[in-house]
């Protein structure tokens, strides 16, 4: 276990070195990545719960991957990380939802 954490570390660390974007900016591409993606595999249409339950629930996952790799909850950090990862892909739903109902 201690080797995948270690391993899960070490790529997330990459990532944001190797980018150069911090890390809010990074949940915030992952969200949109995750919606986009859940859209063409489940091909519901992002005006749908589909795509956004799937960022979601990606976004409840990554934390909880981060408080085993950390040993402890880092509450206001995971809540801004979390509402990075689902803000844009939320209001792009609800967007299109209400623009689905006015037509």
């Amino acid at each position: 276990m201690m080797e995948h954490l270690e391993v899960y570390r070490f790529v997330v660390q990459s990532i944001g070195d190797r980018t150069g974007a911090s890390d809010s900016l990074l949940h915030v591409h992952a969200g949109m990545a995750v919606m986009f993606l859940a859209r063409l595999l489940t091909r519901r249409s992002l005006a749908t719960w589909t795509p956004f339950l799937a960022v979601l629930a990606a976004a409840l996952a990554k934390e909880i991957v981060d408080r085993i790799a950390h040993g402890a909850w880092r509450m206001p950090d995971t809540i801004f990380d979390i509402i990075n990862t689902i803000f844009w892909p939320l209001v792009l739903m609800v967007g299109l939802r209400w623009r689905r109902a006015r037509s």
